[in-house]
């Protein structure tokens, strides 16, 4: 088996085309090449006249020894993962909370035989499922079961995006783990790998089947309140329905569990304020972006995703972030009287609005007081001027682009029609961002208007307030993962160590790792 690199391969292209490009590509004779596998594969939309997939092949060839070190041939070698030793320990490790980092550290754990018991505050991801969608028709909000809370945390209503910055080999098995549980085969080779909420949900809640099968425990709708800690070291959780004990404590609490935060800050668990970013969404029609994006070549495509950033002339970084191709806006609060918004897409991104979050960069000196939360108290501000602005009722203030560059209140939409449930209120969001930060959002529509055409079209929608794509604080841990009470282990997003699912789930499987 050998690796073939760089494949040129056309638009709506066969498993004839890619084998006879193969072959090509290593100067193979017809019929040598007999089985290929795609281990890895992008559009290339840089022109716009020859868009193009790039692809790698794991391929059977005749005679392989005699392609090696040919352009482009390199061995195929597959990922193995390396477990660690079997757990030891004469108790259970707690993991609090079942979103990505939780869930593979219990995985891990699970694997290595320490049966460690997950407890989430929301509940299961079908009845979670039921919460939201009552929400989103105006039935009220769930503080404890909702887009941020609940088994397969804040991802679960999302994109289902798997693309990280991270080099980490885990990455791999965190794939593989998602295939396995039913995620779509596709994840394993596509550049920018995604599962959509609807698939996402069958795929966390089979996880949590493999967890229980190894010894597992799942306890939903049951919240950490406190920790128990005995000369510097933890002994056990206190949760709302008793006391659990143990040695080892994982801190997979998401980014938006304030009340916990809180409790942890008074325990005296060490944590610093981090930077975060804070905005709104911005709609567009689904088609238009394609075109924008591809050209003819829209309508042979998946739905067209974007990646933009500029730097304001107030120095700050303005980026687009979590792009939803084909998706909707939806109402993510996990507080009373706020709003908060995010975008989700289904596998099929088929949906008639394409969306993104517009945000610019905070630092920890743009906070008021001295305490580590203060960035979560700005965050709060900021949804709950967004709540009172649109009604009182969980609708979105949204705006028009036009309107939001001359700003006044939209006073109705035009072809681009907001997305966001329950509703939308036409508002003028400068009145509740902070100057900074719409100067910064104004910019950077028409910057990205330059490198996508109608990015700053008149009829595009802002909906705000997005507040929640990073934690602003970080639990302090050392090299070996401890906080400095031992055997408390903060992980993942909410901890300050990763920025979505994938790295949230690595983050995970290095944390179940290194529990003795």
């Amino acid at each position: 088996m050998i690796r073939i690199n760089n494949v040129k391969l056309p638009v709506g292209y066969t498993y004839e085309d890619a084998l006879h490009a193969a072959e090509k590509k290593i100067g193979a004779k017809a019929g040598q090449v007999s089985k290929l596998t795609c281990v890895r594969r992008s559009i290339d939309a840089r022109n716009k006249k020859d868009i193009f997939y790039l692809a790698s092949f794991d391929a059977e060839v005749e005679g392989e020894r005699a392609f090696y070190g040919r352009d482009g041939v390199a061995r195929a070698e597959k990922y193995q993962y390396e477990y660690p030793a079997a757990f030891r320990g004469g108790y259970r490790p707690i993991v609090v909370g079942a979103g990505p980092a939780g869930l593979f550290a219990a995985l891990i754990l699970a694997y290595r035989g320490a049966r460690p018991i997950i407890l989430e505050r929301g509940k299961c991801v079908r009845e979670r499922v039921r919460s939201v969608e009552d929400f989103w028709s105006g039935k009220g909000l769930d503080i404890n079961s909702n887009v941020q809370f609940g088994e397969g945390g804040a991802g679960t209503f999302s994109d289902g995006k798997l693309n990280t910055g991270t080099r980490d080999a885990r990455q791999r098995k965190v794939l593989e783990e998602f295939a396995a549980a039913g995620a779509p085969e596709s994840i394993l080779y596509e550049a920018k790998p995604h599962i959509g909420t609807d698939k996402l949900r069958e795929t966390v809640e089979n996880l949590r089947k493999k967890i229980v099968s190894m010894g597992g425990e799942f306890v939903f709708e049951c919240k950490m309140t406190d920790l128990i800690v005995k000369n510097g070291e933890v002994r056990g959780i206190v949760t709302d329905k008793g006391e659990i004990l143990s040695e080892a404590v994982v801190l997979a609490i998401g980014h938006s569990a304030r009340d916990t935060f809180e409790a942890l800050y008074k325990r005296g668990v060490p944590m610093i304020r981090k930077p975060f970013s804070a905005g709104v969404r911005i709609e567009h029609l689904r088609r238009e972006i394609d075109i924008a994006q591809y050209g003819e070549f829209a309508p042979r495509l998946p739905a067209a995703d974007y990646k933009c950033s500029c730097t304001a002339s107030s120095g700050r970084g303005v980026y687009t972030f979590c792009m939803c191709p084909g998706g909707r806006v939806v109402a993510s609060a996990s507080e009373a009287e706020g709003v908060v918004v995010n975008g989700m897409s289904d596998f099929a991104r088929d949906a008639e609005n394409s969306n993104s979050a517009i945000l610019v960069s905070l630092y920890p000196t743009d906070f008021e007081g001295e305490s580590p939360l203060a960035g979560m108290y700005f965050q709060r501000k900021l949804e709950r001027a967004a709540f009172f602005q649109a009604g009182g009722n969980y609708s979105a203030p949204a705006q028009r682009a036009e309107d939001f560059f001359a700003n006044r209140r939209s006073l109705d939409f035009g072809i681009v029609k907001p997305s966001y449930l329950p509703n939308v209120t036409p508002s003028n969001l400068r009145r509740i961002l902070p100057e900074f930060i719409s100067d910064g959002i104004d910019e950077a529509i028409h910057a990205f208007g330059r490198k996508i055409k109608g990015f700053d079209a008149p009829d595009a929608v802002l909906t705000g307030v997005e507040t929640r794509s990073s934690s602003p604080v970080r639990i302090v841990r050392g090299e070996d993962f401890s906080s400095a009470i031992r055997g408390l282990y903060p992980c993942g997003e909410g901890a300050g160590y990763a920025g979505g699912i994938m790295s949230a789930a690595v983050d995970g499987i290095k944390v179940g790792e290194v529990i003795k």
